[in-house]
């Protein structure tokens, strides 16, 4: 991009669409928990299906729900990149997949969580990440 001769503008995307459900979803997978999502629209939630054994989330735990809070009142309905320009003009094409994105995502939280969790343990203060 920056070796262009006219700046432009590129949409870096992969061109493929996934919901906040297939992300939770994805993401409570990579710690081995299974949701059944119950409900549906604004009712919505995800609840643990399955979970390890020593897991702190136990089967039938509400993990995740639709909090109306968060509705931006002009919100599309969806939302999808386009990346032909810059496949066209740069050659570029994406490398991550989602499924790649989210365990990477997941295991940088997982990191952090468990150097709170020894820093807490030793008696220290940690940031609360959660609402």
């Amino acid at each position: 991009m920056l070796q262009q001769d006219t700046p432009e503008d590129y949409v870096i995307a992969t061109g493929v669409q996934h919901s906040v459900r297939d992300f939770v979803t994805r993401a409570a997978g990579e710690l081995g928990v299974t949701i059944d999502w119950q409900g549906q629209g604004a009712n919505e939630k995800g609840v643990v299906a399955t979970a390890p054994a020593d897991s702190a989330m136990k089967p039938g735990q509400c993990i995740t729900a639709i909090d109306a809070r968060y509705f931006r009142p002009a919100e599309v309905e969806t939302l999808l990149g386009d990346p032909r320009k810059a496949r066209e003009k740069l050659g570029w094409v994406p490398t991550t997949t989602f499924e790649a994105l989210v365990a990477e995502m997941m295991a940088a939280d997982l990191t952090l969580a468990r150097r709170d969790a020894m820093v807490s343990a030793a008696g220290y203060r940690t940031p609360k990440h959660h609402e």
